[in-house]
Protein backbone atom coordinates (compact mmCIF):
# COMPACT_ATOMS: atom_id res chain seq x y z
CA UNK A 1 0.00 0.00 0.00
CA UNK A 2 0.92 3.46 -0.84
CA UNK A 3 0.03 6.15 1.70
CA UNK A 4 -0.77 8.93 0.27
CA UNK A 5 -1.56 12.43 2.18
CA UNK A 6 -4.42 14.44 2.64
CA UNK A 7 -4.38 17.57 0.57
CA UNK A 8 -3.86 20.69 3.30
CA UNK A 9 -3.79 18.84 5.95
CA UNK A 10 -0.21 19.09 8.02
CA UNK A 11 -0.62 16.20 10.49
CA UNK A 12 -3.53 13.45 11.13
CA UNK A 13 -3.82 13.07 14.24
CA UNK A 14 -5.65 9.11 14.96
CA UNK A 15 -7.41 8.94 18.28
CA UNK A 16 -8.08 5.46 19.28
CA UNK A 17 -9.17 2.83 22.26
CA UNK A 18 -9.28 -0.78 23.12
CA UNK A 19 -12.82 -0.82 24.23
CA UNK A 20 -15.65 1.18 23.64
CA UNK A 21 -17.52 3.36 26.44
CA UNK A 22 -14.27 5.12 27.52
CA UNK A 23 -15.09 8.29 25.91
CA UNK A 24 -13.09 8.26 23.31
CA UNK A 25 -15.10 10.77 20.72
CA UNK A 26 -16.13 13.07 24.07
CA UNK A 27 -12.03 13.43 24.58
CA UNK A 28 -11.90 13.71 20.85
CA UNK A 29 -14.19 16.95 20.31
CA UNK A 30 -13.12 18.59 23.39
CA UNK A 31 -9.03 18.17 22.46
CA UNK A 32 -9.98 19.24 19.01
CA UNK A 33 -11.18 22.88 20.24
CA UNK A 34 -8.44 23.02 22.90
CA UNK A 35 -6.10 22.68 20.23
CA UNK A 36 -8.16 25.29 18.22
CA UNK A 37 -8.08 27.37 21.56
CA UNK A 38 -4.51 26.59 21.45
CA UNK A 39 -3.74 28.48 17.52
CA UNK A 40 -4.85 25.50 15.23
CA UNK A 41 -6.56 24.91 12.48
CA UNK A 42 -8.70 21.76 13.37
CA UNK A 43 -10.90 19.22 11.54
CA UNK A 44 -12.36 16.25 13.23
CA UNK A 45 -13.40 13.09 10.65
CA UNK A 46 -15.84 10.43 12.35
CA UNK A 47 -14.12 6.93 10.83
CA UNK A 48 -16.67 5.09 13.19
CA UNK A 49 -18.66 3.17 10.44
CA UNK A 50 -21.03 1.43 12.66
CA UNK A 51 -21.42 3.92 15.30
CA UNK A 52 -21.12 7.38 14.49
CA UNK A 53 -21.18 9.92 17.54
CA UNK A 54 -19.78 13.19 16.37
CA UNK A 55 -22.64 14.12 15.07
CA UNK A 56 -24.58 14.10 17.59
CA UNK A 57 -22.07 15.45 20.16
CA UNK A 58 -21.40 18.46 18.53
CA UNK A 59 -24.81 19.24 17.07
CA UNK A 60 -24.35 19.33 13.35
CA UNK A 61 -26.59 17.68 10.77
CA UNK A 62 -26.72 17.26 6.66
CA UNK A 63 -27.50 20.37 4.48
CA UNK A 64 -30.88 20.11 2.97
CA UNK A 65 -32.42 22.23 0.12
CA UNK A 66 -35.36 22.45 -1.77
CA UNK A 67 -34.11 18.60 -3.32
CA UNK A 68 -33.13 17.41 -0.12
CA UNK A 69 -29.94 15.88 1.24
CA UNK A 70 -27.55 17.39 -0.20
CA UNK A 71 -23.48 16.45 1.39
CA UNK A 72 -22.05 16.03 -1.69
CA UNK A 73 -21.04 18.51 -3.65
CA UNK A 74 -20.27 17.25 -7.73
CA UNK A 75 -18.15 20.10 -9.60
CA UNK A 76 -18.53 19.61 -13.13
CA UNK A 77 -16.30 16.96 -14.98
CA UNK A 78 -14.86 15.80 -11.56
CA UNK A 79 -15.60 13.00 -9.21
CA UNK A 80 -17.29 13.55 -6.24
CA UNK A 81 -15.88 15.59 -3.66
CA UNK A 82 -17.42 16.49 0.08
CA UNK A 83 -17.28 19.60 1.66
CA UNK A 84 -16.82 19.68 5.64
CA UNK A 85 -19.64 20.96 7.97
CA UNK A 86 -18.51 23.71 10.08
CA UNK A 87 -19.06 23.65 13.93
CA UNK A 88 -17.35 25.97 16.30
CA UNK A 89 -14.95 26.99 13.89
CA UNK A 90 -14.09 23.40 13.53
CA UNK A 91 -14.61 21.30 10.33
CA UNK A 92 -16.13 18.20 11.10
CA UNK A 93 -17.09 15.29 8.42
CA UNK A 94 -18.63 12.01 9.38
CA UNK A 95 -19.50 8.98 7.48
CA UNK A 96 -22.78 8.84 9.01
CA UNK A 97 -23.73 12.39 7.14
CA UNK A 98 -23.62 10.11 4.11
CA UNK A 99 -26.86 8.80 4.32
CA UNK A 100 -30.65 9.99 6.14
CA UNK A 101 -29.75 10.34 10.43
CA UNK A 102 -32.10 7.57 10.58
CA UNK A 103 -30.60 5.11 8.13
CA UNK A 104 -27.64 2.36 9.54
CA UNK A 105 -24.60 1.80 7.40
CA UNK A 106 -23.92 -1.84 7.70
CA UNK A 107 -21.23 -2.36 4.96
CA UNK A 108 -19.32 -6.14 4.80
CA UNK A 109 -16.31 -6.01 7.00
CA UNK A 110 -13.93 -6.04 4.17
CA UNK A 111 -15.71 -3.16 2.58
CA UNK A 112 -15.93 -1.24 5.73
CA UNK A 113 -12.42 0.00 5.23
CA UNK A 114 -12.59 1.58 2.01
CA UNK A 115 -15.46 3.29 2.99
CA UNK A 116 -13.67 5.10 5.25
CA UNK A 117 -10.56 5.72 3.64
CA UNK A 118 -12.56 6.97 0.28
CA UNK A 119 -14.86 9.03 2.30
CA UNK A 120 -11.68 10.30 3.96
CA UNK A 121 -10.16 11.21 0.26
CA UNK A 122 -13.23 12.81 -0.80
CA UNK A 123 -13.18 15.69 1.46
CA UNK A 124 -12.59 19.30 0.72
CA UNK A 125 -10.89 20.30 4.16
CA UNK A 126 -8.87 22.88 2.70
CA UNK A 127 -6.19 23.88 5.12
CA UNK A 128 -5.57 22.20 8.40
CA UNK A 129 -2.55 22.15 10.88
CA UNK A 130 -4.14 19.24 12.47
CA UNK A 131 -7.01 16.71 11.83
CA UNK A 132 -8.35 14.26 14.26
CA UNK A 133 -9.52 10.76 13.12
CA UNK A 134 -12.05 9.73 15.67
CA UNK A 135 -11.44 5.68 15.47
CA UNK A 136 -13.70 2.52 15.72
CA UNK A 137 -13.03 0.96 19.42
CA UNK A 138 -10.88 -1.94 19.51
CA UNK A 139 -8.92 -3.29 16.46
CA UNK A 140 -10.74 -3.76 12.51
CA UNK A 141 -11.00 -3.14 9.30
CA UNK A 142 -11.38 0.63 9.38
CA UNK A 143 -8.27 0.94 11.27
CA UNK A 144 -5.97 -1.65 9.19
CA UNK A 145 -6.77 0.16 6.19
CA UNK A 146 -6.55 3.51 7.42
CA UNK A 147 -3.18 3.12 8.52
CA UNK A 148 -1.77 1.10 5.48
CA UNK A 149 -3.25 4.11 3.01
CA UNK A 150 -3.28 7.72 5.16
CA UNK A 151 -0.03 8.37 6.77
CA UNK A 152 -0.23 9.03 10.69
CA UNK A 153 1.78 11.55 12.38
CA UNK A 154 0.65 9.75 15.85
CA UNK A 155 -2.27 8.07 18.15
CA UNK A 156 -3.71 9.44 20.89
CA UNK A 157 -5.13 6.38 23.25
CA UNK A 158 -8.00 6.59 25.36
CA UNK A 159 -8.29 4.69 28.13
CA UNK A 160 -10.02 4.41 31.96
CA UNK A 161 -8.09 3.42 35.24
CA UNK A 162 -10.23 -0.10 34.81
CA UNK A 163 -7.65 -2.94 34.62
CA UNK A 164 -9.83 -4.02 31.50
CA UNK A 165 -9.63 -1.27 29.96
CA UNK A 166 -6.03 -0.88 30.53
CA UNK A 167 -5.78 -4.56 28.86
CA UNK A 168 -7.57 -3.97 26.21
CA UNK A 169 -5.53 -0.60 25.41
CA UNK A 170 -2.34 -2.41 25.19
CA UNK A 171 -3.74 -5.10 22.82
CA UNK A 172 -5.05 -2.15 20.67
CA UNK A 173 -1.28 -0.44 20.80
CA UNK A 174 0.15 -3.37 18.47
CA UNK A 175 -1.80 -2.24 16.19
CA UNK A 176 -0.20 0.87 15.63
CA UNK A 177 3.29 -0.34 16.44
CA UNK A 178 2.92 -2.90 13.33
CA UNK A 179 1.87 -0.11 11.37
CA UNK A 180 5.36 2.55 12.68
CA UNK A 181 2.76 5.17 13.97
CA UNK A 182 4.05 7.13 16.81
CA UNK A 183 2.12 6.51 19.81
CA UNK A 184 2.20 10.21 21.37
CA UNK A 185 0.53 9.01 24.74
CA UNK A 186 -2.40 7.87 26.87
CA UNK A 187 -5.40 10.28 28.11
CA UNK A 188 -6.92 8.75 30.72
CA UNK A 189 -10.39 9.40 30.98
CA UNK A 190 -13.04 9.23 34.07
CA UNK A 191 -9.43 8.95 36.22
CA UNK A 192 -11.42 10.22 39.25
CA UNK A 193 -14.53 11.81 40.69
CA UNK A 194 -14.79 15.40 42.49
CA UNK A 195 -17.15 15.16 44.48
CA UNK A 196 -19.33 18.62 44.48
CA UNK A 197 -19.79 19.25 47.90
CA UNK A 198 -15.93 18.95 49.54
CA UNK A 199 -14.27 19.05 46.07
CA UNK A 200 -12.16 16.32 47.51
CA UNK A 201 -10.84 13.80 44.53
CA UNK A 202 -12.13 10.15 44.82
CA UNK A 203 -10.85 7.39 42.26
CA UNK A 204 -13.72 5.06 40.97
CA UNK A 205 -11.78 2.74 39.44
CA UNK A 206 -9.20 -0.30 41.39
CA UNK A 207 -6.04 -0.27 39.92
CA UNK A 208 -4.02 -3.71 40.56
CA UNK A 209 -0.36 -4.50 39.14
CA UNK A 210 -1.71 -7.72 38.09
CA UNK A 211 -3.13 -6.51 34.66
CA UNK A 212 -0.68 -3.51 34.64
CA UNK A 213 0.22 -4.74 30.92
CA UNK A 214 4.21 -4.63 30.26
CA UNK A 215 3.11 -2.46 26.72
CA UNK A 216 2.07 0.44 28.15
CA UNK A 217 5.12 1.16 30.73
CA UNK A 218 6.69 3.74 28.33
CA UNK A 219 3.44 5.59 27.09
CA UNK A 220 3.48 8.51 28.84
CA UNK A 221 0.00 9.42 30.47
CA UNK A 222 -0.74 13.28 28.68
CA UNK A 223 -3.51 13.98 31.35
CA UNK A 224 -6.15 12.34 33.51
CA UNK A 225 -9.53 13.53 33.31
CA UNK A 226 -12.32 13.49 36.01
CA UNK A 227 -15.93 11.96 35.81
CA UNK A 228 -17.58 15.70 35.78
CA UNK A 229 -20.93 16.17 35.06
CA UNK A 230 -20.03 19.04 32.69
CA UNK A 231 -18.46 17.27 30.39
CA UNK A 232 -21.27 14.62 30.10
CA UNK A 233 -23.86 17.32 29.70
CA UNK A 234 -22.00 19.42 27.51
CA UNK A 235 -21.68 16.57 25.03
CA UNK A 236 -25.25 15.89 25.33
CA UNK A 237 -26.39 19.06 25.05
CA UNK A 238 -24.44 19.30 21.73
CA UNK A 239 -22.11 21.98 23.28
CA UNK A 240 -19.01 20.88 24.34
CA UNK A 241 -17.03 21.93 27.70
CA UNK A 242 -14.57 23.36 26.21
CA UNK A 243 -17.04 25.62 24.28
CA UNK A 244 -19.25 26.32 26.82
CA UNK A 245 -16.37 26.50 29.81
CA UNK A 246 -13.38 27.04 28.27
CA UNK A 247 -12.21 28.76 31.57
CA UNK A 248 -13.10 25.72 33.83
CA UNK A 249 -10.78 23.44 35.89
CA UNK A 250 -11.51 20.75 33.57
CA UNK A 251 -11.08 22.39 30.48
CA UNK A 252 -7.88 23.40 31.81
CA UNK A 253 -6.69 19.79 31.93
CA UNK A 254 -7.59 19.37 27.65
CA UNK A 255 -5.66 22.40 26.93
CA UNK A 256 -2.75 20.71 28.99
CA UNK A 257 -3.18 17.54 27.22
CA UNK A 258 -3.70 19.79 23.36
CA UNK A 259 -0.40 21.57 24.86
CA UNK A 260 1.95 18.57 25.32
CA UNK A 261 0.71 16.92 21.63
CA UNK A 262 1.65 20.17 20.21
CA UNK A 263 4.52 19.83 21.89
CA UNK A 264 5.22 16.15 20.26
CA UNK A 265 4.34 16.83 16.91
CA UNK A 266 5.65 20.08 16.16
Amino acid sequence: MIRLPLSGVRHALAVASGKGGVGKTTVTVNLALALQKLGARVGIFDADVYGPNVPLMLGVHQRQDSQGWVPIVRPKDAPAYIRPLERFGLKVMSVGLLVSENQVINPQASAAGQVVVQTLRDMLWGELDYLLIDLPPSAGQPQEDLLQQVPMAGVIIVTTPQDLSLLDSSRSLQLFHRAGVPVLGLVENMSYFICPNCGEEHEIFQHSDRWRPKALEDVPVLGRIPLAPGISQGINQANPLMHDHPDSPQARIFLDIAAAVREQIE
